[in-house]
């Protein structure tokens, strides 16, 4: 049984402000995240960051389409990631559609392959923290989620 089915999942509707203006400031914090090298993508790489250096992790993205659902493997990482994000106050959210977010996440520069973006890590680029206004807006978004016990909110990308 998951955290969401304990409390029951009152998440905001779909039209909320809020989801909208999240969508759009996750798509700009991931582009900024991209340029200053503070974004780590991927599954495995996300937990061996996570493992050597959580006080770095400033905000974690699920991501998984329709056809991910039934990936118990993957869920499994996912419920494991989320345990780890709650414990350590690192604020977390799902998309679930990777193909937006590989449109904004560009794929890895030494291969030019597409990378796997069913976790991504946005890490502080210095120890002073990261005082981006969308990563402000974001950990907003996800305490007000907290609040009406939607522990891991779902962001719809803008188009």
């Amino acid at each position: 049984m998951t955290l969401e089915e304990i409390h029951g999942q009152e998440s905001m509707p779909a039209g909320h402000d809020g989801m909208q203006s999240a969508g759009k400031a996750l798509s700009k914090l991931l582009l900024s995240a991209q340029r200053c090298g503070c974004l780590t993508a991927g599954v495995y790489e996300s937990a061996k960051l996570m493992n050597v250096d959580p006080d770095n992790v400033a905000f974690c993205v699920l991501a998984a389409d329709e056809e991910d659902e039934g990936d118990i493997a993957l869920q499994i990482h996912f419920t494991l990631i989320q345990a780890f994000c709650c414990e350590n106050d690192i604020d977390i959210v799902r998309v679930n559609d990777v193909d937006k977010l590989a449109a904004i996440v560009a794929p890895s520069e030494e291969s030019g392959e597409p990378r796997d973006l069913h976790c991504i890590l946005i890490t502080n680029p210095n120890e002073d923290g990261w005082k981006d206004p969308y990563l402000e807006t974001l950990n907003s978004f996800c305490e007000e989620s907290r609040n009406v016990n939607d522990w891991v909110p779902t962001i719809t990308l803008p188009e």
